[in-house]
C-alpha cells in the first residue's frame, strides 16, 4: 500500500480529492448565488430573507475554507479561479438583480439539493477509502444543508 502522511492509500485519495475540488466550484458558485439574493432581495420579506441569505453566505465562506484545508490535507492543491469554479460547477450562476423573492428562495433551495447530491457521492467515496476525516466534515454540511432546505420548503409552503 502506497499510503500518504495522514495514512490513505494514495490511489484513493485522488478521486476524492477530485470530488472535493468540484464541491468547491460549486461552493463558490452558491456562494455567489446567495451573495447576490442578499444583495437584491426586495419585497414584503426583505428582513426575513435578507438576515436568512447572510446567515447562510457567511456559512457558505466557512465551508469553502474547510473544503480548501481539507484538499490541501489530503496533499493536493485546491481549485482557486472562477474559471475553475464555473467550469466544475453543477450549480449555475444566477442573476438576482430583480428576481422576485420567492424565485430567490426556489433557486437557493435548488442549489442546497445539488450540493446534497454531490456530498453523498463524497460520502460513498470517503466511506469506501477509510476517510473518516472528509466523510465527518461532508456529513456536517449535509446535515446544515438538509435543515436550511426543509425550512425554504415550509417557507414556499412545499412541506
Amino acid at each position: 500500500m502506497n499510503a500518504n502522511e495522514i495514512g490513505l492509500e494514495e490511489r484513493q485519495v485522488k478521486p476524492i480529492v477530485d470530488q472535493l475540488n468540484d464541491l468547491l466550484a460549486n461552493y463558490h458558485i452558491h456562494y455567489q448565488n446567495l451573495r447576490g439574493c442578499h444583495w437584491n432581495v426586495k419585497g414584503s420579506h426583505f428582513f426575513s430573507l435578507h438576515a436568512k441569505f447572510e446567515e447562510l453566505y457567511n456559512n457558505a465562506v466557512l465551508s469553502i475554507d474547510e473544503l480548501a484545508e481539507r484538499i490541501l490535507t489530503l496533499g493536493k492543491a485546491p481549485y482557486s479561479t472562477f474559471s475553475d469554479y464555473i467550469a466544475h460547477s453543477r450549480i449555475k450562476e444566477t442573476n438576482t438583480i430583480g428576481l422576485p423573492d420567492m424565485a430567490m428562495v426556489e433557486t437557493l433551495m435548488n442549489d442546497l439539493t445539488t450540493l446534497i447530491d454531490i456530498e453523498r457521492e463524497i460520502m460513498a467515496s470517503t466511506d469506501e477509502a477509510g476517510d473518516d476525516g472528509t466523510n465527518d466534515m461532508i456529513n456536517k454540511f449535509i446535515q446544515f444543508q438538509e435543515k436550511n432546505n426543509w425550512m425554504f420548503r415550509a417557507f414556499l409552503g412545499k412541506n
